[in-house]
């Protein structure tokens, strides 16, 4: 079914232009704290990480200096590993988790991956509760050489020297009640189109690379979430958000092709987490631990299989 979703920006069926991308920004206030909530726990995890400065975003008078946590014994000889989170900035477990996992977890891996984290991809996106950057571009699509997205073009800069040894790459993210009751409906106004709505899976579910899966992988980063929070079941049309599912938990995108963050490099094995913080039977820290669980459980299955 389709139908007409009103948006308070735009006309119906017409794609916006510059007015009506400046309406849109200028409603989109700073909510919280990019410098707080990240930053000075970035600053904090300096004693034991290397932390460098991958890229700044310029918007006008807004500027954020964007940062990568990495492995202080970094060894050329050891598989590197990649988490991202915040590529959307709303989806806040992505970016917790990504900084609970280093805080928590990432010295257990010293001496046998090569660690690089980016907890927060997106800072003006996060400080907004925002799914795109600000020039309304979703930076989860833009991962493609020439990108529009600030964002998506100084990550691929940061992986550039060290992409070709990428053996795993984690993205972190989360679905919620808000792509529906506004996310999809302000993409449908920007681009001119009609909305078509769908319905929010009530879980944790995976997205798997259709054109390099690895179902054992993903399995295996699905047991140890399910012992962490629920996993979102198929709909009645054996589906999650409109994609088959291809095992419990699972769908599949062409990353490449959709320009997706997590295909960023060739690593062998790719997984993009969604977590559900608006269901009853999740908290946040359950959400951030989901993402904590999935991280963990995605490099010991990969080192496992190298050993």
């Amino acid at each position: 079914m389709t139908t007409e979703a009103f948006y308070p920006i735009g006309t119906p069926g017409i794609a916006w232009g510059p007015a009506e991308l400046a309406q849109w920004r200028a409603l989109q206030l700073p909510q919280r704290s990019y410098l707080s909530d990240v930053v000075a726990l970035v600053e904090r995890l300096r004693e034991r990480f290397d932390v460098a400065e991958y890229g700044r975003l310029d918007y006008g008078v807004d500027t954020y200096p964007l940062f990568a946590v990495r492995s202080r014994q970094w060894r050329d000889e050891l598989p590197c590993v990649l988490v991202t989170g915040g590529v959307h900035g709303y989806e806040t477990s992505g970016v917790m988790g990504a900084l609970q996992f280093l805080d928590q977890h990432a010295a257990d891996y010293a001496g046998r991956v090569n660690l690089v984290v980016a907890p927060c991809v997106s800072p003006w996106a996060y400080e907004r509760v925002q799914r795109w950057n600000a020039e309304a571009i979703d930076p989860n699509r833009s991962f493609r050489p020439d990108s529009p997205a600030q964002e998506s073009a100084a990550l691929m800069r940061l992986v550039e020297p060290f992409r070709d040894r990428v053996l795993l790459h984690v993205d972190l993210h989360e679905t919620t009640d808000t792509d529906e009751s506004e996310f999809r409906p302000a993409l449908a106004a920007r681009d001119g189109i009609a909305y078509e709505p769908d319905a929010i899976p009530d879980g944790f579910y995976l997205v798997d690379d259709s054109e390099n899966p690895q179902p054992a992988f993903q399995q295996a980063v699905i047991a140890a979430v399910a012992k962490v929070t629920h996993i979102a079941p198929a709909d009645a049309r054996g589906e999650i958000i409109g994609s088959p599912v291809v095992a419990e938990g699972v769908i599949q995108y062409p990353l490449k092709r959709l320009g997706l963050c997590a295909r960023v490099t060739d690593a062998r094995y790719t997984t993009t987490t969604e977590v559900y913080p608006d269901s009853p039977r999740a908290t946040p820290a359950q959400c951030n631990a989901a993402q904590v669980a999935a991280v963990r459980a995605a490099i010991d299955y990969v080192l496992a299989q190298a050993g």
